[in-house]
């Protein structure tokens, strides 16, 4: 009976979950060679991605946050994902700060906060391409014109978390569970708004590490991400400023209902930076087709 019920639970764990498609972000991942030896015996693909935290006191608690939710799937109790394991553990070391253009670092994910101007993006990522799929760097950037006094709704801690969640997962691969800002999936992949007393959009959820697992289940010939204990802090120009709307090159793709953007820019053979940027629900509602960089009112 029990051999039973564990190929049931395995047949289950095969199917696709409703309204829970695949969101791997374009197959991007990053790169990773087959280790000497095994740091992680429970999961041989898991790698240390190093994130580096240019944030004001106030954004570090949901950074600590995120980290724990993003490093320990196993506070899922729903069988059979309680023995599941993720492939990227967050490694948070210090920053500098102020550091608004978050300027790249090869190997890591930066992550900033700034008052970027009422330019209608909540939070945005960016990461680099090489070879088509390769992460090679990336920022997560948060917008401090709203997450203030004026914009109580985007202003609480568990809306905060739930961009911040969701934009450092952009760095390492994961794309949308769902472009509805009003269906709830329970995760912070998803576009339902959190409230001071609704944090269900604020956290990642199962099906976020079945998708991690899925998108890391192999090794690379090269290692994209940094190896050293210490990596290298931001500390020089970068060319690309990509808090700047008009440095993320051509749209590309934009959900139904207006909240997220795609660009794509090209910097030669093999190389480009891709750009996910989260918009107000007051921009999407102003014009839910257009190019928002170039129409949005101030709200």
């Amino acid at each position: 009976m029990k051999s039973f019920v564990k190929m049931v639970f395995i047949f289950l764990l095969a199917l696709p979950l409703v309204g829970q498609a695949n969101h791997s972000w374009n197959g991007y991942h990053w790169a990773r060679i087959k280790p000497n030896l095994i740091e992680f015996p429970n999961n041989p693909y898991r790698f240390d991605l190093k994130v580096v935290d240019n944030l004001t006191p106030d954004w570090k608690t949901s950074l600590d946050i995120a980290k724990g939710d993003w490093n320990t799937p196993q506070k899922f109790d729903l069988v059979p994902f309680n023995n599941l394991t993720t492939p990227v553990n967050l490694v948070v070391v210090n920053g500098f700060y102020p550091n608004k253009k978050c300027n790249t670092v090869t190997g890591t994910t930066q992550v900033c906060n700034s008052a970027y101007g009422r330019n209608g993006w909540l939070g945005l990522a960016t990461i680099y391409i090489t070879g088509g799929v390769h992460i090679t760097k990336g920022t997560a950037k948060m917008n401090d014109s709203y997450f203030n006094s004026n914009f109580p709704k985007y202003n609480n801690p568990n809306e905060r978390l739930h961009v911040l969640c969701q934009e450092v997962a952009h760095t390492f691969g994961l794309g949308h569970q769902s472009e509805n800002f009003n269906l709830s999936l329970d995760t912070c992949m998803d576009y339902s708004s959190s409230t001071p007393d609704d944090d269900s959009s604020s956290h990642p959820n199962e099906h976020d590490f079945v998708m991690l697992n899925s998108i890391y289940n192999h090794y690379d010939s090269f290692n994209s991400y940094s190896t050293t204990s210490t990596p290298a802090l931001a500390m020089g120009p970068d060319p690309v400023d990509h808090g700047d709307p008009n440095s993320w090159g051509q749209l590309v793709s934009q959900s139904r209902d207006g909240r997220s953007s795609t660009y794509e820019r090209v910097h030669g053979p093999q190389s480009k930076s891709v750009t996910e940027v989260y918009w107000t629900e007051e921009t999407a509602e102003d014009c839910r087709s257009c190019d928002h960089r170039f129409h949005h009112d101030e709200e």
